[in-house]
């Protein structure tokens, strides 16, 4: 919470004197001046000083050149204790208004720290709010930066309903216009949870962090010592608690993140995301795909590799990059078409799922489908991760998250199977009984309930435990199981993989595909909505 200090000078309108008059014109210049000025230039230069962008500042990197039409700009808070009437500033702290970004509409708001500290008041969540209404009526993208100390104290409760009327609405919003949130400095206490409900999180290195309580409160409960920067910063959220999608070194590069990303969305639920015409010729086929994974099942491999030598060059962004490494999430385009990947990352964990990817691939799987974005996964998962952390950690309703985006998902769904499908994870990865439209495997692909090891173990357990020689027996019992089992062609005869073909025709393939699949349409059963496992 902020407690506001007196600010000195107070930027507040000089009253007209007949000594001193003033036309409706100068009158005009001289409030929209001082609503510039935001907390004054002392404060604007301690930002700096922070290595951090004014409110201002950080839209004009954010936006079109000349696009931004401010809102609001006069308002100030109607606080009458504690002194608070004697500090009006215009704005009250919040730089709200639309722009375009790349030609397309946004709404956005802006905190500003120079000015009571960014604290949320009464007025500074009308502002807010207002633009928020007016991006889901107008059906455009809403971008929030925040960089504030949190609820005004002055204001009590009337802050924090402020707060609340502002959650609501990104509830409301949610799967109907994609929401962003960039946090820009401190962001704690309650007004985390306005980020957290938004589609996509990016913090900068160094400046910004997100934390419930705040050090000291940690440490009169826990007797922790901690920092906000080790408590809640950007490396903790990207890698440890996967609260963030994104983590960029400055202000003026987060803004430009932001703006690739918006790129790859749509304007709202009931539009495409925009297309970008590619050189990348759509029949391009790649001869190093066909010997890019290992022919041992056992060896590793960068399905990084597999993702950007697929998608139309240079267009892959990935998303949470630092959290969950087994699992890969990203945008990128096929033949100028965005589409969401998912993918088995192989080189961490073996491909395995656990509870953290579970809960990655499912919202993002989700968020791809409010937004009729395809997708496009690419599988090699030998299971789910084994143990006792996990299954105490509630592996099975966090894993059933995952499966149940995958089904609830209408968009078209194309996978690629590189190498191994085993057990339930097969199922869960978008395979063909959930509603899968276009199953492709690779030559080596295996798919079985289990490893071909572990399975003959299983049924051939009394013959190898009275062999003469049990270790011959379990390599040859091993051997037939994998020549029978362990290939594509099982699952090819019966239906659940569409086509076994080669890793270098893989792009063509694909892209065709999500050009047939672009005017998919499947109906739902008629209902409120359903009960994800949370």
């Amino acid at each position: 919470m902020a407690n506001i200090k007196p600010t000195d000078p107070k930027p507040t309108p000089a009253p007209m004197t007949k000594s001193n008059p003033e036309t409706p014109i100068e009158r005009l210049q001289r409030m929209r001046e001082l609503s510039l000025a935001g907390g004054g230039p002392e404060r604007v230069a301690a930002q700096h000083k922070k290595g951090k962008l004014s409110a201002r500042e950080r839209i004009e990197f954010l936006v079109d050149e000349g696009s931004f039409v401010e809102l609001d700009r006069f308002v100030t808070h109607r606080c009458t204790d504690f002194g608070m009437q004697e500090q009006l500033i215009l704005g009250d702290g919040v730089v709200t208004g639309h722009a375009r970004i790349d030609g397309r509409p946004v709404y956005l708001f802006s905190q500003d720290f120079t000015v009571f500290g960014g604290s949320l008041s009464e007025s500074n969540a009308t502002k807010i709010c207002k633009v928020m209404d007016m991006a889901l009526k107008v059906g455009v993208p809403l971008i929030g930066l925040n960089d504030s100390g949190g609820a005004r104290i002055q204001e009590g409760v009337e802050s924090l309903a402020g707060y609340a009327e502002i959650f609501w609405r990104n509830t409301r919003a949610s799967g109907v216009i994609p929401q962003l949130s960039a946090i820009m400095g401190p962001c704690a206490g309650g007004a985390v949870y306005s980020p957290a409900i938004t589609d996509f999180i990016c913090m900068v290195e160094g400046t910004s962090y997100m934390h419930i309580t705040g050090p000291d409160v940690v440490k009169s409960v826990t007797h922790e010592e901690v920092t906000s920067e080790d408590l809640g910063g950007a490396q903790v959220h990207a890698a440890r608690s996967g609260v963030a999608h994104f983590v960029s070194p400055s202000d003026k590069s987060c803004m430009m993140l932001l703006r690739r990303l918006l790129s790859y969305l749509p304007l709202n639920n009931a539009e495409d995301a925009p297309f970008v015409a590619t050189e990348d010729p759509s029949d391009r086929m790649d001869a190093e795909l066909d010997t890019l994974v290992p022919t041992d099942p056992q060896k590793p491999y960068d399905m990084q590799r597999v993702i950007e030598r697929i998608v139309d060059a240079g267009s892959w962004l990935e998303v949470q990059p630092d959290w969950a490494q087994n699992l890969i999430i990203g945008f990128a385009r096929f033949g100028g078409r965005v589409a969401g990947i998912v993918a088995n990352q192989p080189a961490v964990l073996a491909g395995c799922l656990d509870i953290d990817a579970s809960i990655k691939g499912a919202r993002f799987i989700r968020f791809c489908d409010a937004f009729n974005i395809p997708l496009v996964t690419f599988e090699d998962v030998p299971g789910f991760l084994p143990g006792t952390v996990q299954e105490f950690g509630g592996i099975i309703r966090h894993g059933a998250k995952m499966l149940y985006a995958y089904c609830e998902a209408t968009v078209p769904k194309i996978v690629v199977i590189t190498r191994k499908g085993y057990g339930g994870a097969f199922d869960v990865m978008s395979s063909k009984a959930i509603r899968g439209d276009v199953n492709l495997a690779w030559p080596g692909a295996m798919i079985a309930v289990m490893g071909a090891a572990g399975a003959a173990k299983i049924i051939h357990k009394r013959e190898i435990d009275k062999a003469a020689d049990p270790k011959a027996l379990e390599a040859q019992k091993t051997a037939e199981y994998e020549q029978t089992f362990n290939n594509p062609y099982k699952a090819a005869a019966r239906g659940f993989i569409d086509d076994v073909i080669e890793a270098s025709k893989t792009r063509p393939l694909l892209i065709r595909s999500l050009e047939l699949l672009k005017s998919k349409h499947e109906e739902k059963p008629v209902r409120k909505h359903g009960n994800i496992p949370l």
